[in-house]
């Protein structure tokens, strides 16, 4: 019986990330107040009739809704109705302003000011802007490339904000998902992506979008006709040779996996092979080599312009010399011109720094792909979900997942098709891969550099992602599948070193989660296979302690499972009645104290298992005090259900804390009748 079952995250997209520094004032209610006035002049400003005066006004509001705690009061100010009709204003480049302020206010404000914008009906003039949009692609204007020398198209520049918009709200808000559904809005959508060519910008907002308006949207599968699925399958046949190519492929594949029952059944195992060639190219690459590659490439490039730029120099003071013919104005010029035009040259394309990134960003992205993929289909929700397997009907499933060779195959989760793509492509391999702490060198260039630090983050999330995958393939796949017995228990090894090893992690919080939830599942699969754990049961007490103080409920879950486990192993074993002993408090500890009824269940939950049966349980038990301690429990525990399971948890979550209120009531009988 364990409580805490996984199901995959949703993962959301990045939040906006401010490019500026931001001033404090000194005192909290000061600042409010300027915040308060700026605000209401800026929204003033909006109604000017001088389109300079609305365009500075729009780009105001983009930077200041980076100070989230600003939104409020532009909010207040129905800050969306005064940008909304400027999307449609006479002037284009208000246009655009007033897109990317609504991008970031959606950005920034997360989830609830989407609805809200949604509410207040950006809707209409959005869609409104879109179809303008759409006419005006096709004319004659040159693609916007950022450089003085090129005209700006402010169309598809237009276009690029509010497709970021129509992305964030339709991500956020139902209601917004039926309007882009109803007005056809993917057609715009696919004809940015047909831009690739040219404006990859806009080309991979228009792929994030689509990917996530497809997913569990069976009301816009009608929409895709065959030039549509033409498109995205010249995206995905299309040689990359750029790092920003490797994501735009890797998110339609997520758009193609989203939309495979529009595929003919015929084609949808070449579809799969596709999608999964795809992802497997992008996790071959070494994100940690390839950032060391770009950081000596950028070296490169600056010192190479800086000696150019220098040289240009030395020949003008040259030529400057020459007429003049006076030494001192020319050695005074020589050290002014050099100084100048190495900082001219300094705020660098940052072209290296970009595709660094995008690789990241990218195989993330296809890890995430895998997790979905390794993953039931229940659309209920879209949050990992603590759920209990001691009920019947999780029981059911179980031995509905057992093929006839007796093997772990889910035909919710993983169909024969994905299972043999997934090994055809060495997709676990490459998995396992990534799970490893990112490259110590790449690490160290980027904290020497402060552009490149935001680098760091992404390449742990990558080892994240694949830990997050890794648990959903353990939990589907069978064990020569794995690499058999051997590869299971280095991997046991693999995962407790990581929490080990090295402790200044950014978002530790969510490595315990990852980390935890791989053990979890390889522990699972090894005791219902009888394989030998290499973990001592100190070390998985260590580990679990290490989990402990985790702010994050799933961690702490899986660190309960994760005992009941190994327990329930140990409880068949000769001498090991004092470590059991050690379980058992550590888990009583669990079920008396923690903050969340889900841990407390998970907890009660594993004490079943590791208690059930066997001479080496009843003496911990006894040691222990386990019967008195659960009596002390019980009432407790009922209570906090009654008062707290409504107002904090989900139905699925109550039906299963009743099922372990209901189990406890046994178990504590059963110990009775063991006295």
């Amino acid at each position: 019986m364990t409580m805490g079952k996984s199901r995959a995250r949703r993962f959301k997209q990045p939040g906006f990330s401010p490019t500026s520094p931001v001033t404090q004032p000194a005192e909290a209610g000061e600042q409010e107040d300027s915040e308060a006035l700026q605000a209401g002049d800026l929204l003033q400003k909006l109604q000017s009739p001088c389109p300079e005066v609305r365009e500075f006004a729009c780009a105001s509001i983009s930077k200041l809704v980076e100070q989230k705690q600003v939104i409020p009061s532009l909010l207040q100010r129905d800050a969306i109705r005064c940008l909304g009709p400027l999307l449609l204003d006479k002037c284009m480049s208000v246009r655009e302003t007033a897109a990317g302020a609504l991008r970031n206010l959606s950005t920034c404000g997360g989830f609830e000011v989407c609805d809200d914008m949604v509410t207040r009906d950006i809707m209409t003039p959005l869609v409104a802007l879109l179809r303008e949009c759409s006419a005006g692609f096709d004319s004659n204007l040159e693609p916007s490339i950022k450089s003085k020398d090129s005209p700006k198209n402010y169309v598809e520049d237009i276009a690029n904000q509010a497709i970021n918009v129509l992305w964030n709200v339709c991500e956020s808000n139902s209601k917004a998902l039926s309007v882009f559904n109803k007005e056809h809005c993917v057609d715009v959508v696919i004809q940015c992506l047909r831009k690739f060519q040219s404006n990859m910008e806009l080309v991979i907002s228009a792929a994030y979008c689509l990917q996530t308006v497809t997913e569990d949207n069976p009301d816009l599968l009608a929409s895709f006709d065959a030039p549509s699925m033409q498109t995205l399958e010249t995206i995905l046949l299309t040689s990359a040779t750029t790092m920003e190519m490797r994501l735009l492929q890797t998110l339609v594949a997520g758009t193609v996996w989203n939309l495979k029952e529009r595929i003919p059944a015929g084609s949808q195992a070449e579809s799969l092979n596709a999608i999964l060639r795809i992802l497997a190219e992008v996790l071959d690459l070494d994100s940690g080599k390839f950032v060391i590659e770009m950081k000596e490439a950028e070296s490169l490039r600056l010192r190479a312009a800086a000696a150019e730029a220098e040289a240009e120099e030395a020949a003008a003071i040259l030529e400057e010399a020459t007429l003049n013919e006076e030494d001192s104005v020319m050695d005074g010029t020589v050290e002014e011109q050099r100084s100048k035009g190495f900082y001219d040259l300094n705020p660098v394309s940052e072209e290296e720094l970009g595709q660094a990134s995008y690789l990241l960003v990218a195989q993330k992205s296809a890890l995430e792909m895998i997790v979905n993929m390794c993953c039931s289909d229940d659309p209920s929700d879209d949050e990992w979900e603590e759920l209990s397997s001691s009920d019947e009907s999780e029981l059911c499933m179980e031995k509905a997942v057992m093929d006839g060779g007796g093997q772990l195959m889910s035909p919710l989760c993983l169909s024969a098709e994905i299972h043999s793509a997934l090994l055809n492509h060495c997709i676990p391999k490459k998995v396992l891969e990534k799970t490893h702490f990112p490259n110590g060198d790449a690490l160290q260039i980027c904290r020497q550099t402060a552009a490149w630090k935001p680098l760091i983050t992404k390449l742990y999330s990558v080892q994240h992602r694949a830990l997050t995958c890794l648990h959903n393939i353990l939990s589907m796949m069978d064990i020569e599948s794995l690499g058999g017995i051997s590869a299971l228990q280095e991997l046991s090894l693999h995962l407790s070193e990581l929490v080990f090893t090295e402790n200044d992690i950014p978002k530790r919080d969510e490595f315990l989660e990852a980390v935890s939830s791989a053990l979890r599942a390889l522990l699972q699969t090894m005791a219902s296979k009888g394989i030998p754990q290499c973990m001592t049961p100190e070390k998985i007490i260590s580990f679990c302690q290490a989990c402990v103080t985790s702010q994050n409920t799933s961690t702490r879950t899986n660190a309960v499972s994760i005992i009941g486990i190994t327990g329930s192993v140990l409880a068949k074993i000769k001498n090991t009645a004092e470590n059991l002993e050690l379980m058992g408090n550590i888990l009583l500890g669990f079920a008396a104290n923690d903050s969340s009824l889900v841990v407390c269940g998970g907890a009660l939950d594993a004490l079943f298992d590791v208690f059930a049966d066997g001479e080496e349980a009843e003496k911990a038990a006894v040691a222990i005090n386990l019967l008195q301690a659960l009596k002390k429990l019980q009432p407790a525990f009922k209570s906090k259900i009654r008062k707290e399971g409504r107002e904090k948890y989900s139905t699925d979550q109550l039906c299963v804390l009743d099922n372990v209120r209901t189990n406890l009531r046994r178990f504590i009988s059963y110990l009775e009748s063991m006295k």
